[in-house]
């Protein structure tokens, strides 16, 4: 499922956390994801459930996307969670511990017999994949984007960290260890090559702005299009990071100008401010250009 939602802050509510879904809704989060999965005891986990069908009947979420992040539908709530909630459908589900393709195919089938059910549009709700949370998931990563459901991949290295063993995910300097490098690295290919969105992993230390500002710079830098944020202090930054600046937009349009000159007098290829620009470039600038006009859009409504 190819999509034009713009995802910047993708941010979690704890499941059943009536304060925090209404401190949620006032923040500039693009899509709330409501969590069912490891905000939840397993002793909540139906109570839960039903409260979160509860906000997804009678909430005014306005302009942001709602998700749910189900349980794994191999545990004893995953199906449940997916049934429960289906008589007034968040936009998307959050699918965590995928392994490999049939734990994609799965979910999508019952959510597909589940729209039929309820007279929902089929193939309506879109897949979030949380794909690299076992080591299954990071060696299966090209073929997790197999149903045209899946909108978005993000990355889990908290998860994988316990799946391969690691004592830790960042070195001295506060860089990702390789394997942790790999999976971030993997997952925006993985995404790009199967029209997903790529969304970037949580940072943990929600104490430290400036390095959270600098890790979403170097997604950035990479090609994600947003990050997944676990406090209200980190969205702001989220938001700033991953929407043009105003001399990026000017940047991008003085450079789609350019081509447009260029390419009428038959060129694609020129010089352009001391180096040879070409049709990258444009794609580039273009893409620029349309995240702006989406994030315009959203303040405006």
């Amino acid at each position: 499922m190819s999509s034009t939602r713009l995802r910047r802050a993708v941010h979690f509510v704890p499941g059943g956390n009536e304060r925090m879904l209404a401190k949620s809704l006032g923040l500039e989060a693009d899509t709330l994801i409501l969590d069912l999965e490891d905000a939840v005891t397993p002793d909540r986990k139906e109570e839960v459930r039903r409260e979160v069908a509860g906000w997804l009947e009678a909430t005014d979420f306005g302009g942001q996307e709602r998700a749910v992040r189900i349980n794994d539908l191999m545990t004893p709530w995953g199906r449940e969670d997916v049934e429960v909630t289906m008589e007034h459908p968040p936009d998307a589900y959050v699918v965590p511990k995928v392994s490999g393709v049939d734990d994609v195919l799965r979910v999508d089938r019952l959510v597909a017999q589940l729209e039929m059910a309820h007279g929902h549009d089929l193939g309506g709700i879109a897949l979030i994949l949380i794909a690299t949370e076992t080591a299954g998931g990071a060696l299966n990563l090209a073929h997790l984007t197999a149903t045209n459901r899946v909108s978005a991949l993000t990355w889990g290295a908290e998860d994988l960290s316990v799946s391969i063993g690691a004592s830790r995910r960042r070195d001295e300097r506060g860089e990702y260890l390789d394997v942790f490098r790999y999976c971030r690295s993997m997952t925006l290919l993985a995404a790009r090559a199967g029209g997903a969105q790529p969304i970037d992993s949580v940072f943990t230390d929600i104490g430290d702005l400036d390095a959270l500002r600098l890790d979403c710079q170097r997604a950035a830098w990479m090609g994600f299009e947003g990050k997944m944020t676990i406090h209200p202090n980190q969205i702001p930054i989220v938001n700033d990071v991953f929407t043009p600046s105003e001399e990026e937009i000017a940047s991008a349009a003085a450079l789609v100008a350019a081509f447009e000159e260029n390419q009428a007098q038959g060129r694609m290829a020129f010089r352009y401010e001391g180096q040879m620009v070409d049709a990258p470039h444009l794609h580039r600038a273009e893409r620029v250009l349309d995240r702006a006009r989406q994030a315009r859009a959203i303040r405006s409504e």
